[in-house]
């Protein structure tokens, strides 16, 4: 399995180079060359496998043996999905709501997000390729080394944080919007006082955040110095892992209700990430009805399912907020561009082409008309596509969006139910948007949870204020209670200045030796 760039297409590279490598230098983001289709008698020889034991049927369908030998690829599976790392033997436990909805739990790990599942694996790739090629080193030569840069809106950085801490010949540098992330997240990030662990707090939003790290891999030198890696879902590793429970929970379904039951998987999500996996597991042939895509106000992807226009700022609104951005409740999705909605598009565009002009190398003309789109998003900060294309789009995702008042009163709702469920804000606008939609009779919607509780204080407790009975302890796990008052260790930059971060980069990286 070789892959290639969005921007590019005639460079193909391997796993371990793209996972190395993370974002293409054309700016692009690397997708598999094709999507392998499942074994024909996956179903049954699937039908019980653990987590960790569909983690390796699924990423061996995507990585050589050549790259990675079966017996190495289960010694990285075993050692990222075990029992000393994550809370509940499931990894991504699949919780019944009703005798319909499903809730699909995935802050068991490290930093309780469900970043966790793929960064943790993507930190022992990480390693297991350094050293591979570092032990075939001769005395005296050069190692070599990684400098990680990441942008987070909260989740990620704690995540690639905590799975790449004390890790040999690698530098992490998290960059996070200063006060724009919880304040748990940010005891999260913070508190990791490694070494090579290095926190930034950039005065500005997320997006800028984002913008100088794709500066920092567009700078051909300053790359090539720092040998930079990438945690964000731009890394393919990241969506290659996250498939996996879309399949985990498919089985846990199967095996208790009726086969012409269809799964409808409604996702929240902000940077296209974890909806994308889903899409992939689509595409390789597991059974589902269109992705549900679940936005709060800041609604880049469902103002694009409704009207074909991908625009930082509604051309049908007459008022924006500074820089595009609105604040809310559920800050991991407060992002004006979706980074991986650009391998979405890639798609659309390869597949419209089969249907319009057949002839050619498709591929490529492919990732012209994507570059054409992403250079028209960065200078006029939008681009409309052609209704064929949309269609595509509409044939397997749907788009709704959530206010912070619909936020609140979800979170009221689901915990004063019945079955009792308390839910972060991130949640609550999957299982809004679940409420809304009005699927056939045998549909089971599984929602996504892709955060504790406990890691949006303000939010859930604002909701639930004058609710009899509720005590926020309840919810707090006992790793939270002290974080707040532990050391901690920052470097605040004082604008989103790609120049600064560029010298905070050179003082205390780890340098080849």
């Amino acid at each position: 399995m070789k892959y290639f760039s969005t921007r590019g297409g005639l460079v193909e590279l391997t796993f371990e180079e793209t996972v190395l490598t993370g974002l293409a230098p054309d700016g692009g983001l690397y997708i598999p060359a094709s999507i392998p289709q499942l074994p024909a008698n996956w179903q049954k020889a699937w039908d019980n496998k653990s987590f960790p034991e569909l983690s390796i049927e699924i990423l061996s369908l995507f990585i050589s043996a050549d790259e990675i030998s079966e017996t190495d690829l289960a010694t990285l599976v075993h050692a990222t999905y075990n029992d000393s790392a994550w809370r509940h033997p499931d990894i991504t436990p699949l919780q019944p709501l009703t005798t319909n909805k499903y809730i699909l739990e995935l802050f068991h790990g490290p930093t309780y997000a469900f970043k966790d599942v793929a960064l943790q694996l993507l930190g022992n790739l990480f390693s297991y390729f350094l050293q591979r090629r570092n032990k075939v080193k001769s005395p005296g030569e050069e190692r070599e080394t990684l400098t990680v840069v990441g942008a987070t809106s909260g989740d990620t950085g704690s995540a690639a944080i905590y799975g790449l801490r004390g890790k040999p010949d690698v530098s992490i540098f998290i960059l996070h919007p200063k006060g724009r992330v919880s304040p748990v997240q940010e005891a999260q990030m913070t508190t990791v006082t490694d070494e090579n662990v290095h926190n930034l707090a950039v005065k500005g939003t997320f997006d800028d955040c984002q913008d100088i790290v794709k500066a920092l891999f567009a700078d051909t030198a300053f790359n090539a110095k720092h040998h930079l890696g990438a945690v964000n879902s731009i890394n393919w590793a990241r969506i290659l892992a996250q498939t996996v429970y879309y399949f985990l929970s498919y089985f846990a379904v199967r095996r208790t209700l009726p086969s012409d039951a269809e799964l409808q998987f409604i996702v929240p999500t902000g940077n296209f990430g974890d909806i994308l996996a889903g899409y992939y597991a689509k595409r390789m042939g597991l059974p589902m009805a269109k992705l549900v895509i679940a936005t709060n106000a800041n609604d880049i992807l469902t103002r694009f399912w409704k009207t074909g226009r991908y625009e930082k700022v509604d051309s049908d609104s007459s008022s924006a907020a500074v820089g595009g951005v609105v604040e809310t409740l559920s800050p991991a999705m407060d992002i004006l561009v979706s980074s991986n909605f650009e391998r979405l598009l890639w798609y659309l565009a390869f597949e419209n082409l089969q249907n319009t002009s057949p002839r050619g190398v498709l591929r490529e003309k492919a990732c012209q008309t994507v570059k054409g789109w992403m250079d028209d998003v960065k200078s006029i900060g939008r681009v409309v596509v052609p209704d064929t294309v949309l269609e595509l789009a509409r044939r397997d995702f749907t788009a709704e969006r959530v206010d912070d008042k619909q936020i609140r009163q979800t979170i009221r709702d689901y915990y004063t139910s019945t079955q009792s469920y308390t839910a972060d804000p991130h949640t609550a606008v999957g299982l809004h948007v679940a409420g809304v939609l009005s699927p056939p009779p045998n549909t089971i919607q599984i929602i996504l949870s892709t955060a504790h509780p406990a890691k949006f204080s303000e939010a859930v407790t604002s909701a639930l204020d004058g609710v009899p009975g509720f005590d926020f302890n309840s919810v707090l796990p006992e790793a939270f209670k002290t974080l707040l008052m532990m050391e901690r260790r920052v470097i605040e930059v004082e604008r989103p200045d790609v120049e600064l971060v560029k010298g905070i980069v050179e003082q205390f990286a780890v340098v080849s030796v």
